[in-house]
């Protein structure tokens, strides 16, 4: 293990580092009026831990911590007594300057700590960047990075970047989505397969494929306009075996190691419910969270304080440069979790209305919801996420199995009713993403064969129960993608239209087959409908048990009620109306909402086979 980790130092002294004294500078620069005013700045050159570090205009440095790695040290602080907006970090060897930087302390944007994040007000839309849209083609390859575009593989770089995206916000704003989720977008310097980004180089620079710095906060203004949020999906738990910093560690226990590992590398076992297993052997604990996710993730040690702070300081830091709406954070109890919790902690205090909801990929309720922040079933493990949002993998789990089945005690639709009896674990229901694919599973038109009556029976479900929905790029189109068969590149097919060559542009609806079209219109005219729908934000939900295979619930307030009915019956239904007489009960007709037909509420109401129907309800 020691070997291996002078091994890595050694290598990356040698082919890297300079006569320079002072090579990198993290975070670049900050902010004054900080809830937390403690600034820990990391100062990184060749040999810097033996020369003499000062501060300029008589600013103290409240804690200057060096560590093993002589080629780092760690200066902390304190922002509240800095009156300048500008000081120098000195390097000195006997009175000469061997390097300096001028480290600036910017004024925060008016508002910054009240910004606004995503709720269940919000649709979110998830982009894979590299497959959406090919703004700018003199970025496709960029000198400092090693794997160049190439379209015709699968699983390399395709050209996609901010700037396709930025050229399609009126599409997606038309679409009806209020939020965007893109994938990491972080330097992902790997030789290949870097275009996923979840092996990232450099946590404060954008990769030059995709953009600077500069267009993702662009991209994030653009879509604060239109009253929409640039969500980011930010990695805790993993760094890609090219990282600067993990080529020249600072510490050994940066990153996990395993003794009886090759090279100190061990597989994770993925048992992540060993976190609240009070019976679990230590060994598989340690398995489930120190292992790592491949060769080329390095498995990131939150219990090193130093990495804790390193992690939430650039967490911030995006936040506040880039004004972003929420992160989703990938793998999220595969990390420590009592580090995670300062983590959540340290964010939303600083923001108290930004949302962060975490891959909680697991399969029971009673798993999930102890990852939400004030969860009962947390707590009787003894622990406190902060975390504000989990995401509904039961629900995900279900809803291919239900559609896909005949009427059962515990089959079809009762498998969706089954999958929302323990809404009660969770503390706040509404901050639950809702999904039905994503970038990591079968796409839902795969699995349905591009069936129309099934997508927009799934779409309805996702955007009319409790939560904030959450849709994937193309889908509304009907696009598939077999993961089984084509792997992850096949999930995660170009856009059509995003890049000059494609013979069709399915961004323009007057351009969209009359496939696609259906799918389209749908989408739209159920989103934009769910926009200015309160009640089915944070309305209240009464279900009824599925019978014949149809499931009907109510989503209802003070203010109005909606009806939603679901046929997933190969047959078409007369449902009798006196079971929900308690959700009817003063009302006598109603507005379908794709329709906008009057429905009349007398004795039966018909819906035909593999059909939802959204009322409105009229007294």
């Amino acid at each position: 293990m020691k070997k291996l980790y002078c091994i890595i130092a050694l290598s990356a002294a040698s082919a890297a580092f300079s006569q320079k004294a002072l090579e990198r500078v993290e975070p670049s620069f900050w902010w004054k009026g900080m809830k937390n005013p403690e600034l820990q700045i990391l100062v990184y050159g060749k040999g810097i831990a033996g020369q003499e570090i000062s501060l300029s205009d008589g600013i103290q440095i409240k804690d200057l911590q060096k560590v093993e790695n002589p080629n780092y040290v760690f200066i902390t602080v304190n922002t509240n007594e800095i009156t300048v907006p500008k000081f120098t970090i000195n390097i000195k060897k006997n009175k000469k300057t061997l390097g300096s930087y001028v480290y600036e302390l910017k004024q925060r944007n008016s508002g910054s700590a009240d910004r606004e994040s995503y709720t269940s007000k919000d649709v979110m839309y998830l982009i894979m960047p590299d497959r959406f849209a090919n703004g700018d083609e003199k970025n496709d390859s960029t000198p400092d990075l090693i794997e160049k575009a190439d379209r015709s593989m699968p699983n390399g770089r395709h050209g996609g970047d901010l700037k396709g995206i930025i050229n399609h916000l009126d599409y997606i704003q038309n679409l009806g989505a209020t939020a965007v989720w893109l994938t990491p977008v972080n330097e992902d310097n790997e030789k290949v397969y870097s275009y996923h980004g979840y092996a990232q180089t450099d946590l404060y620079k954008i990769d030059s494929r995709y953009g600077t710095n500069e267009d993702y906060k662009t991209l994030s203004r653009e879509l604060n306009k239109r009253n929409m949020k640039l969500v980011m999906d930010y990695v805790t738990n993993h760094w890609g075996v090219s990282h600067w910093m993990i080529k020249d560690l600072p510490t050994k226990d940066w990153i996990h190691w395993f003794s009886d590992g090759e090279k100190g590398f061990k597989r994770s076992n993925y048992k992540i419910t060993s976190q609240f297993d009070t019976n679990a052997s230590e060994i598989d604990k340690k398995y489930a969270l120190d292992g790592w996710f491949d060769t080329t993730m390095p498995d990131i040690n939150q219990k090193n304080p130093l990495v804790l702070k390193y992690l939430t300081q650039n967490a911030i830091w995006w936040i506040e440069y880039a004004e972003l709406g929420g992160f989703r954070v990938d793998t999220y109890p595969y990390n420590d979790k009592e580090a995670m919790a300062q983590w959540a902690k340290a964010i939303t205090d600083e923001y108290p209305k930004f949302n962060i909801v975490g891959e909680t990929w697991l399969s029971t309720p009673g798993h999930i919801s102890a990852w939400q922040k004030n969860s009962k079933t947390g707590e009787a493990a003894g622990y406190n996420s902060n975390l504000p949002s989990v995401m509904d993998f039961v629900l995900f789990a279900e809803m291919p199995r239900a559609f896909k089945e005949k009427q059962g005690w515990n089959a079809g639709m009762n498998k969706i009713y089954d999958a929302m009896t323990s809404d009660f674990l969770y503390p706040d229901i509404n901050n639950l993403l809702v999904f039905f694919e994503n970038h990591d599973t079968e796409r839902w038109n795969e699995i349905f064969n591009a069936d129309p009556k099934a997508y927009k029976m799934g779409l309805t479900l996702i955007s009319t129960v409790r939560g904030i929905p959450q849709i994937y790029y193309g889908s509304e189109i009907g696009m598939r993608g077999n993961k089984e068969k084509g792997g992850d590149a096949d999930i995660r097919r170009d856009f059509p239209g995003g890049w000059k060559s494609d013979k069709q542009n399915a961004f323009s609806p007057a351009m969209q087959t009359p496939e696609q079209k259906e799918f389209f219109h749908f989408t739209q005219k159920l989103l934009n409908w769910r926009k200015g729908k309160e009640v089915i934000h944070t309305g209240k939900t009464k279900n009824f048990t599925p019978e014949n295979n149809v499931f009907t619930y109510f989503r209802y307030n003070d203010k109005e009620s909606v009806m939603v009915m679901i046929n997933n019956n190969d047959k078409d239904q007369a449902v009798p109306l006196n079971r929900f007489e308690e959700s009817l009960e003063g009302f006598t007709k109603g507005k379908e909402v794709i329709s906008g037909k009057e429905i009349i509420l007398q004795n039966t109401l018909s819906i035909p086979a593999k059909t939802s129907l959204i009322i409105e309800l009229e007294k």
